[in-house]
């Protein structure tokens, strides 16, 4: 497989897959730029080498639609500011031939977002799956999938593939495209090399003790992981909104916290599992509710199993945030996907807060400590915390895929398996 640095890419137009997908204000304002940063080093590499530099990317979910809500021409000053260059602008990816060909080295093109045509994703529109016609138009749309990603393809000499976050997706340009180049031509970018590199240490380098800990509000979006985790991890902690589902389904009083009525077998299997194959599963044992879902509500911390009617869990309480950083300090290996409570309100960080403060203590000590997924990434970087672990993803689909196991198309096309 190519590798990044051994490639020169003096006199070559590259044309690089990037997950510019960040989070906008009301005004079109960039609120974080984690993803326009974690993209810089293969961007400059290939401008420091004397190529140019084609740069493709989707925002937010336009559905085949063209949406100004989801141009990427609002980020493309902010995009010439990181990379310390101009930057010019294709609107209509899918018609940026001459922009491309007029491409000196050192200068950089970004084309409009890809899923302003629904090739990208590949899905038919305007379909429903029951229809007997689905498939035929499914078929029909793959084909115009390959036609797209071959226009995507002929703009540039070499590909690289440098978005994580889209790593899971069979889509046009993460995946489709690689196929038109020599196996010489496409690699992985230094971002995407680094996610990887980050998922075999999780799942085959591990040091023990190895702690997973899953957040976030439902049993039902983590299964798959919790699943695989099971064979390979000492302790296991759920936390978050899914506390509650595990706290209903032993018969305790939940008051009106989130809960999955449908996942409570499921959360029983679990805990089974977890004792049958050793794994010391923690969950939470008291919780700070409040009487309302927000920052300024009043607060009293209860057990889990005995939240009042009218009140909520929304954070991990004092005796739980004890227990989860007891498990996290020692341990060599740590995977944190998923926040203890509702961190977005000040007054419900201190469980996610916890967690982050033991693994970096660990980290400290040693540990290999991989922080994944939006909502753990915004609890590090809203603590202070994210240059203190290991390794901080910066896909969260992706990661999870990849950590159940799963063979991510965006690697693949690279790999050529």
């Amino acid at each position: 497989m190519q590798k990044i640095d051994n490639y020169n890419f003096a006199g070559k137009k590259a044309i690089v897959r990037v997950d510019f997908n960040v989070p906008l204000d009301e005004n079109g304002k960039i609120t974080d730029d984690t993803r326009i940063r974690g993209a810089l080093p293969t961007l400059k590499k290939i401008l420091e080498d004397g190529g140019s530099l084609i740069i493709m990317s989707h925002m937010g979910k336009p559905k085949g639609k063209v949406n100004p809500k989801f141009s990427l021409a609002q980020i493309k000053d902010d995009v010439a500011k990181a990379l310390g260059r101009d930057v010019k602008f294709a609107p209509d990816c899918a018609n940026a031939e001459e922009a491309a060909a007029n491409l000196k080295p050192g200068e950089v093109l970004l084309l409009e977002n890809l899923r302003f045509y629904p090739e990208e994703e590949g899905k038919p529109v305007g379909i429903d799956k029951e229809d007997p016609a689905y498939e035929a138009a499914k078929k029909e749309m793959k084909e115009r999938q390959k036609e797209f990603a071959k226009k995507l393809a002929s703009y540039a000499d070499v590909y690289v593939n440098d978005a994580f976050g889209t790593a899971h997706r069979k889509h046009a340009s993460t995946a489709v495209i690689a196929d038109n180049f020599a196996p010489e031509n496409k690699m992985l970018g230094y971002l995407m090399e680094k996610e990887v590199q980050a998922v075999d240490n999780i799942l085959k380098d591990i040091k023990r003790p190895f702690t997973a800990i899953m957040g976030g509000s439902k049993v039902s979006t983590k299964i798959g992981i919790i699943e695989n985790l099971m064979d390979k991890v000492d302790n296991l902690i759920l936390c978050g909104g899914m506390t509650y589902t595990f706290a209903k389904a032993q018969g305790g009083k939940i008051g009106k916290s989130i809960v999955e009525d449908d996942k409570l077998d499921l959360a029983l299997d679990i805990i089974k599992k977890a004792k049958e194959k050793g794994v010391n599963l923690i969950l939470g044992t008291d919780c700070v509710a409040a009487n309302d879902f927000s920052n300024d509500a009043e607060t009293m911390i209860c057990p889990c199993n005995d939240i009042p009617d009218g009140w909520e869990g929304l954070d991990a309480g004092p005796e739980t945030r004890k227990a989860f950083a007891e498990a996290i300090r020692p341990s060599k290996t740590i995977l944190w996907n998923g926040p203890a409570g509702v961190f977005e309100f000040d007054n419900f960080t201190a469980g996610s807060r916890a967690i982050a403060e033991a693994i970096v203590e660990a980290t400290n000590n040693g540990a290999f400590s991989l922080v994944g997924g939006g909502d753990s990434v915004a609890c590090v970087n809203k603590f202070g915390l994210a240059d203190q672990v290991s390794y901080v993803s910066t896909g969260g689909g992706a990661l999870l895929e990849a950590i159940e196991g799963k063979i991510l198309p965006g690697v693949a096309a690279i790999q050529g398996k």
